[in-house]
């Protein structure tokens, strides 16, 4: 029973709950029309319709078996606002050494586990909606913690890199840094102690992200080490400080500071 996505957001709980619907809304839609009428309709007429239906069961089976084929840790990542999460690989979920100590940080622990890698289980069937929920906000935490150690090694510094690239971290807000890309970055590694920041390695300073949806997500799930390791990582990619700064003028004289 837990196995339902509905993670953080009502928008991912939307969409699912759409497609369900929308189902159901097809199956009551195709009863009705064996008993409308006892008239035979023409024969024109019900091929029509039986392509109609045979259409719409092939798009509703397609859709459900996309949901169905996506696992839960692209789905979660690809959330609006999850854009700077990368993919843990299943095999370092799977090596109980990477996850040392984490059964004693996040409740339901095992049901969170099973939930990220998509493994089926009976054991969440008596559980109750609000029970549900708290698994699945788990399963967020815990990913989100397991995400902080993958991105300190060489396979997760390689996936931050491609999204670098891309600048899917947002730039640097601050002028004299022409849009230079930023880096995530957390205050405290500590989870609940503050939001996720962006760095920018060309000022050195952190800035609030830009997108409402990216403001909410825990910090720690980044860390304070991951941008200073991966600058140190990528030494190439790291850019020169700035040097301009801007100068405060009344009628073109510097303001004197006091």
């Amino acid at each position: 029973m837990y196995k339902e996505r509905g993670g953080r957001g009502s928008g991912a709980k939307g969409e699912i709950g759409h497609v369900a619907n929308s189902k159901r809304t097809q199956e009551t839609l195709d009863k009705p029309k064996e008993s409308r009428s006892s008239a035979p309709a023409p024969p024109n007429v019900a091929k029509c319709s039986d392509e109609e239906s045979e259409t719409d069961t092939e798009e509703s089976n397609v859709s459900g078996s996309d949901e169905d084929d996506t696992c839960w840790i692209s789905w979660f990542c690809n959330l609006r606002g999850n854009e700077f999460f990368c993919e843990v690989d299943e095999d370092y979920i799977q090596d109980d050494f990477n996850l040392c100590g984490l059964s004693n940080q996040i409740p339901y622990y095992d049901y969170a586990l099973d939930l990220i890698l998509d493994v089926e289980s009976s054991l969440g069937d008596s559980f109750t909606e609000e029970q549900n929920e708290l698994v699945e906000s788990a399963a967020e935490m815990l990913y989100g913690l397991i995400h902080l150690r993958y991105i300190l090694t060489t396979k997760g510094l390689a996936a931050m890199l491609e999204k670098y690239k891309n600048a899917e971290f947002g730039r640097c807000p601050r002028v004299y840094c022409c849009g230079q890309p930023c880096l995530p970055v957390g205050e405290s590694d500590i989870p609940r102690q503050g939001t996720v920041k962006i760095y920018c390695p060309k000022c050195e300073d952190i800035y609030t992200p830009r997108s409402r949806f990216q403001e909410s997500i825990d910090g720690a799930y980044f860390g304070t080490t991951f941008p200073h390791l991966f600058l140190m990582t990528n030494g190439p990619l790291k850019p020169q400080k700035s040097s301009q700064t801007y100068v405060p003028r009344v009628f073109g004289f510097k303001v004197h500071k006091p």
